[in-house]
């Protein structure tokens, strides 16, 4: 089993003004953050889950960047906001509307915390194969805090995403 205490995951998906290359982009802002190499999913076409109706497709993404020492949960989520604000997201007017850049922080080592600004891990991402997918193939023995099943052992019990890269 690998030692994921300095690795934090991110989730990209992208599904408005040019997703594809959205992603590309954000995966190359957040390559910044890491102290090494960082590890990066191949890119997923994933239909919208939980959107409002007529949302277009999602290019989905996982990254997993090596942190540096001085960072946490707070400051990461703080760049990953303002990244998603330089792709032009603007404050939710609907729940899961379309938008440019959706980075959520899955986990950060193996830290848990609850607060008004941030949970992590990620509440959601266990049962969401669109994050799942991509993060099964940088990570497939990956245990969420709080959790028994690795992420690949997850993934088997969820549907509905394509690879496309």
């Amino acid at each position: 089993m690998s030692d994921y205490s300095k690795t934090a995951f991110i989730s990209i998906g992208s599904n408005l003004n040019d997703p594809l290359n959205n992603v590309l982009k954000s995966i190359d802002v957040l390559k910044n953050f890491s102290r090494e190499k960082p590890l990066v999913s191949s890119l997923w076409l994933t239909e919208p889950v939980d959107c409002p109706a007529g949302s277009p497709p999602f290019i989905n993404a996982a990254i997993g960047i090596y942190f540096y020492e001085n960072e946490t949960p707070e400051t990461l989520l703080d760049k990953l906001l303002n990244i998603e604000i330089s792709f032009g997201r603007k404050p939710k007017k609907v729940l899961n509307e379309p938008r440019p850049v959706d980075l959520d922080l899955l986990s950060f080592g193996y830290e848990k915390m609850n607060t008004d600004k941030l949970i992590l891990p990620h509440p959601r991402a266990t049962k969401r194969a669109f994050v799942l997918a991509p993060l099964c193939e940088i990570a497939p023995d990956f245990v969420f805090p709080g959790q028994l099943k690795t992420v690949k052992e997850l993934l088997v019990s969820l549907q509905g995403v394509k690879r496309i890269s």
